[in-house]
């Protein structure tokens, strides 16, 4: 019999404070941390299992918005899921989401779709306001299926895919979660463009040519297949997300939520087992407290904060005792919580 199992660590980043520039260069009164306005943004997190189920995790860097005025972007440095080996031991090597960025000879979109960077941002306006967006173009490739060309291993594109929060106040928490353009492998094996679900309406695909996200024994690719429902993220539960990444009184979110259930089976078409794997894309958060009032100013809405940028990262999951206090450039300043980074592996017993 072949199993599917999963083991998962906890990890622990190092607490460093929080720097911030105030309004006219002097500093202002600082937000509480535990309980005042705050915004998440994450570009990508995956976890392997049934909802529930404690499962392996590999959760990508998670911008917070700083306690003064100001924002947090994610670098233009991560344009892949899993961005090295590491990420890739996390839930298996047969997944690759692609965030944007591409070369020309390593293009995983269809046509038409040109290579740009993201946009991830948690910011706090100077009014107080706490705001979060993540944008690109999503592609996701199972390179199981062994296509030479990038494209030809994709099984879903998600062109001009933005999602947005925006928290005035309690009763005006406002939330986006838009695609340009959806496109699906189809049964001729090309990749095509569908209707995008509108509202809480979903996406639900059947008999995918796409596989487990890691390699088990015995599973053959003509026979394996995945059902595959794509939704909004429509609770804060939903969002993959660290300890650290935390809602308030009033909390909005967004973001595209990938649930795939991928049946495995042998050469004679015997089924093996189950594998379910649960994707976030583009995931954001913001929440305010009870009593919340925005301070007096010009509010520029979306992400772009009026002070400078405060860099603060929850940063992705490692395997080592502490993280790092910064970046090669000191920009990254991560938050002190606690990691859920789950080693996913394959056996046969």
């Amino acid at each position: 019999m072949t199993r599917f199992a999963t083991k998962a660590a906890a990890l622990t980043a190092v607490v460093f404070p929080l720097v911030g520039v105030g309004l006219a260069g002097a500093q202002t009164q600082a937000v509480d941390e535990k309980t005042g306005p705050v915004s998440f943004a994450n570009i990508a997190s995956v976890r392997i299992g049934a909802e529930g189920q404690r499962g392996g995790a590999l959760i990508t860097e998670t911008q917070r918005s700083p306690l003064l005025p100001g924002q947090s972007k994610l670098g233009t440095d991560r344009v892949t899921v899993p961005k090295d080996d590491g990420e890739r031991a996390t839930f298996g090597g047969h997944y690759q989401i692609d965030l944007g960025r591409y070369s020309a000879s390593q293009n995983p979109y269809p046509p038409g779709v040109a290579s740009r960077d993201h946009n991830v941002v948690a910011a706090l306006q100077a009014t107080t306001v706490p705001t979060a967006v993540a944008e690109t173009n999503y592609a996701l490739r199972d390179v199981w299926q062994g296509a030479a060309k990038p494209v030809d291993n994709t099984v879903l594109v998600l062109e001009g895919a933005k999602s947005a929060v925006d928290c005035t106040g309690p009763a005006k928490l406002t939330t986006t979660t838009s695609l340009a353009r959806l496109w699906v492998r189809q049964a001729d094996g090309t990749l095509g463009i569908v209707p995008v679900p509108g509202g809480t309406a979903g996406l639900q695909l059947t008999n995918l040519k796409l596989g487990p996200p890691g390699d088990i024994t015995n599973a053959d690719k003509a026979t394996t297949v995945s059902d595959l429902k794509l939704t909004r993220v429509a609770t804060f539960d939903q969002l993959i997300r660290q300890d650290g990444w935390r809602g308030g009184d009033f909390t909005a979110v967004a973001g595209w939520r990938v649930e795939i259930t991928t049946h495995v089976k042998d050469a004679q078409g015997a089924a093996l087992q189950d594998v379910r794997t649960n994707i976030v894309l583009g995931g954001v958060s913001c929440s305010v407290p009870k009593g919340f009032v925005a301070k007096a100013g010009n509010q520029s809405g979306g992400t772009t904060a009026s002070q400078a940028a405060v860099p603060t990262q929850v940063p992705a999951g490692y395997l080592g005792a502490a993280a790092p206090a910064t970046d090669g450039d000191g920009s990254r300043v991560p938050l002190g919580v606690g990691l859920l980074f789950g080693g996913v592996f394959f056996a046969a017993v």
